[in-house]
């Protein structure tokens, strides 16, 4: 097989996202023939090209009031016109997404749905997660893949009083690893 190149376009406002977003670059790197391409929103902006040759794009946006960031969603903006109208140029990608919050649910179900949206909206082909929900039960932990338990895309908690440095927890970057780690064709 040729090399894959999966993209990685995020936002993250204090760096808690960006955690995540390395989290599923170091899971590309477990991919046998891989590359990874981690770009935030800003610089995504100015690498239309790098995006067009990308295999996959992996969405990832903190969570803000319901939805993802201003900065996601101005990327999203531009998007529609260097790609949408100039052919429809990420049609058969596939895509993925990972969002983070302040709580453990924090509305990043809608995040999750508003990336895939996105997606489908450019003629993307979405994977899911691919995990069962974990923690569930009295034999569940903190530390289990997919601890919050959701299904569409991998989702973070950081406490709202630490910095990325601390947050979000080991086992919400593992889950963020497996996006590229597990779901992609080989």
């Amino acid at each position: 097989m040729s090399d894959v190149r999966i993209a990685i376009v995020y936002h993250s406002g204090y760096g808690h996202t960006a955690r995540q977003a390395a989290a599923v670059a170091a899971g590309v790197g477990q991919v046998p023939d891989a590359t990874a391409l981690l770009l935030n929103v800003e610089e995504a902006q100015t690498r239309w090209a790098d995006l067009a040759a990308a295999d996959a794009i992996v969405f990832g946006a903190p969570t803000y009031v319901a939805g993802v960031s201003a900065a996601f969603k101005a990327f999203q903006e531009a998007s529609s016109h260097l790609v949408m109208t100039q052919g429809f140029r990420w049609k058969n990608k596939i895509a993925a997404g990972f969002t983070n919050s302040g709580f453990r649910s924090g509305d990043k179900l809608a995040t999750l749905v508003q990336l895939a949206l996105f997606a489908a909206q450019h003629g993307m082909h979405w994977v899911s997660l691919a995990l069962p929900p974990a923690n569930h039960s009295t034999t569940g932990s903190e530390a289990d893949l997919n601890r919050l338990g959701f299904w569409l895309g991998a989702g973070a908690q950081s406490n709202t009083d630490q910095g990325p440095d601390l947050a979000p927890p080991e086992a919400d970057l593992a889950t963020a690893r497996v996006i590229s780690a597990g779901a992609w064709p080989r």
